[in-house]
């Protein structure tokens, strides 16, 4: 996306640019920390990672 500021743009409507840019990035993406905490391990997560790579060999 190409935003484009011309040379004496007021600082209300630099704002209004700026804010509907935020508004366009917010969309994108996953909420990561709504899954925050919600596996149970049993194991160190360490420890599961090196197992399964040691499958592999």
């Amino acid at each position: 996306m190409v935003t484009v500021l011309k040379q004496g743009a007021t600082k209300e409507r630099i704002k209004r640019i700026l804010k509907q840019l935020k508004k366009e990035s917010e969309s994108k993406g996953i909420d990561a920390y709504k899954y925050l905490g919600k596996i149970k391990l049993k194991k160190d997560a360490l420890v599961i990672q090196k197992e399964l790579r040691n499958e592999w060999e």
